[in-house]
């Protein structure tokens, strides 16, 4: 029963019917892994700053932006606060949000001096919403580039496609959602925040889908934009061209 079980997968990879594993880099897996770990400290961030902006929000009916809240300090918030729990809660908000804001610092600074971007990875950097702790998270987690044959099996890594299955135009169930990278899907959603604000061109392809869907299937789709605009990048090794993205 066993030799006809190895008989079979022996067969399977014999004739390239089951598709390999990647095995990553060894040296490079304690980098990878900090950034990764960077992730956690953001999202912690994040919902800190959610938090209170949601506190601020709810009590005084003012609107700060994400961006405005980390620069608050303890004596804005003093003024801003006339009730002593209120002010508390909110210093503690404050405080961890700083204390955050320092280690994803500190851990950006160590990860910039242990490695950098690769030439054939430079590129990426002419692409709005992408800076160098973006880049570096796409190639350590890509490693390998070449083991992507085609653009939509890097598209669909980056778990930037729908996950369905369909038989004559119609939806018949979903695949797992989990297949891919979801480090790489984090970091092409956080590109196309950052693409629709800074790019002209994708702010109005973004305006354009929320006009026809939610928020995040808006983010979503430009998310994918992105990632099939970065696989050229990367193959042919020229710079982001956004008429040619937006035609």
């Amino acid at each position: 029963m066993t030799y006809g079980i190895l008989f079979g997968w022996s067969t399977f990879l014999r004739l390239g019917i089951l598709s390999q594993g990647y095995i990553y880099p060894k040296e490079q897996r304690p980098v990878r892994d900090l950034l990764r770990g960077r992730l956690l400290f953001v999202k912690q961030r994040t919902a800190q700053i959610l938090s209170l902006q949601s506190m601020i929000s709810r009590i005084l009916g003012l609107d700060f932006s994400g961006n405005s809240i980390k620069g608050f300090d303890i004596h804005f918030i003093e003024r801003l606060f006339d009730c002593y729990h209120q002010r508390f809660t909110a210093e503690k908000n404050l405080l961890t949000i700083h204390f955050l804001g320092g280690i994803i610092t500190q851990i950006e600074a160590e990860v910039k001096s242990q490695i950098e971007l690769r030439k054939d990875f430079q590129m990426l950097l002419t692409t709005p919403g992408i800076g160098t702790i973006l880049g570096l998270t796409i190639m350590l987690e890509v490693g390998d580039f070449g083991r992507f044959a085609k653009v939509g099996n890097y598209s669909s890594y980056c778990r930037c496609v729908e996950s369905k299955r369909t038989s004559n135009k119609k939806k018949k169930g979903e695949n797992n959602r989990k297949n891919g990278n979801r480090y790489l899907a984090w970091a092409y959603v956080e590109a196309a925040h950052h693409s629709a604000r800074v790019c002209q061109k994708a702010q109005t392809f973004f305006q354009r889908k929320m006009a026809k869907c939610n928020r995040t299937l808006a983010v979503k789709a430009l998310a994918n934009k992105l990632s099939k605009a970065t696989y050229y990048i990367m193959r042919d090794q020229v710079a982001y061209n956004a008429d040619m993205l937006f035609q």
